[in-house]
């Protein structure tokens, strides 16, 4: 990938799966419809609530809340008054579940959010929430199966309460072959270019402790 493609300002390393809703690398779509005729074998249906996100998409997430117009919660799920905040202490914030634009895992195209359609009842909303796949959860069976089986395909999660900043996302698989070689191509230098460029608010804060946010949030996986 090139750096435009590596901090979502490019598409072009990326296809469709119009049957699936998803957006993935042209690498990601051959393992990924292999996992989910696995899947379906077991008795699911994987549903891609979230594929390929680009840059602005990411920035407009990332200014939603640091604005406080979008909802932002701590570590146990609890709204956050975003007003009472410093912006140091609103970019902590933040990233315990979104990541910088330029850093998302999603804009290379190899990073997925996956629930069980199958388990979805009518008129229910997925939040993506570790209750959902926590062990009274409706995707806790799903869950339970991709851990088991989703290596076998080339697929990961790398964020588990472990080792990076991230929250626990159970719902978000990678696919290692491509991502791990994104993952060290992504520098400090390549991410500051391109949150220098955007209309990032917090961005003056944000460039301050780059190379700290860098190594937590984007260099630090769950891996392997």
């Amino acid at each position: 990938m090139n750096t435009d493609e590596l901090t979502g300002r490019a598409r072009t390393h990326i296809v469709e799966l119009p049957d699936m809703a998803a957006a993935v690398h042209h690498h990601v779509a051959a393992p990924l419809l292999r996992l989910r005729r696995a899947a379906r074998e077991s008795g699911f249906e994987i549903g891609v609530v979230s594929s390929f996100r680009d840059f602005n998409r990411q920035l407009a997430i990332w200014n939603g809340k640091y604005g406080g117009e979008r909802p932002m919660f701590d570590a146990t799920g609890k709204v956050i008054d975003v007003g009472i905040l410093s912006p140091a202490a609103r970019i902590a914030e933040i990233l315990r579940w979104s990541a910088l634009p330029g850093a998302s895992r999603h804009h290379w195209g190899t990073d997925l959010d996956l629930v069980d359609r199958n388990a979805i009842p009518d008129g229910y909303r997925v939040q993506l929430t570790g209750a959902e796949f926590g062990a009274d959860g409706i995707f806790a069976p799903f869950g339970a199966w991709l851990a088991e089986n989703a290596s076998r395909y080339g697929f990961f999660r790398p964020f588990r309460g472990g080792r990076s900043g991230v929250q626990p996302e159970p719902w978000h698989f990678s696919f290692a072959p491509v991502s791990e070689f994104a993952r060290r191509e992504l520098g400090i230098d390549v991410l500051r270019d391109a949150i220098a460029a955007a209309p990032m608010l917090g961005k003056d804060e944000v460039l301050e402790a780059l190379a700290q946010h860098h190594a937590r949030y984007v260099a630090t996986i769950d891996w392997p």
